[in-house]
């Protein structure tokens, strides 16, 4: 998962509050001002929340803070919910090649045609993709399925057939998910 930022915008007492207490959190919180919001990288990340006492036009992904005193159980509540809702949401809709995996539905679709997959396929998919060099079934068979013995590898080389007859029977697509002499890999 990638790294969220909680950024403090235009409260600094809220901000010195939350730095107090900031080893609580699963995020790292950040002070910008909309400049620095604009010059730096965080707006091409998907896991930031703004945290803002109005709306700042032209961002995204903001929680409007403007009812104040609240507790500070319910503000981190309200943060911790609206970075579920991220996470979510970020899973709906993840291209790879050309295709787009939904993982929540856990469905790969491309051009109106869907299929349902399982969820060690879609870990597989989603790993092969990462991945971007063939991957060896003894390295699916410990990432993907958590087996570190040196058993037969015959359940990932028997699911990866499956997986890729489904593919090709849906979508007829039988280069996505190619079977290489030195492992699987997607295109």
């Amino acid at each position: 998962m990638n790294k969220q930022y909680l950024v403090i915008y235009d409260n600094i007492i809220l901000y010195e509050i939350l730095i107090e207490i900031r080893d609580q959190f699963k995020f790292s919180i950040l002070k910008l001002n909309k400049q620095e919001i604009i010059k730096s990288n965080i707006i091409n990340n998907l896991n930031y929340l703004i945290l803002s006492p109005k709306k700042i036009l032209n961002f995204k992904n903001q929680v409007i803070i403007n009812k104040l005193p609240i507790s500070i159980f319910k503000l981190v509540e309200k943060i911790n919910i609206e970075f579920l809702k991220l996470n979510f949401n970020a899973q709906s809709n993840v291209k790879i090649g050309k295709y787009i995996i939904d993982i929540n539905s856990r469905e790969l679709i491309k051009d109106h045609l869907n299929l349902k997959l399982t969820e060690k396929e879609i870990n597989s998919i989603v790993y092969l993709f990462n991945s971007k060099k063939p991957v060896k079934a003894q390295e699916l068979q410990a990432k993907v399925w958590g087996y570190q013995s040196d058993l037969e590898t015959h359940t990932v080389e028997t699911h990866i057939y499956r997986l890729r007859k489904k593919i090709i029977d849906i979508f007829n697509d039988t280069s996505f998910l190619e079977s290489l002499k030195n492992g699987y890999q997607i295109k």
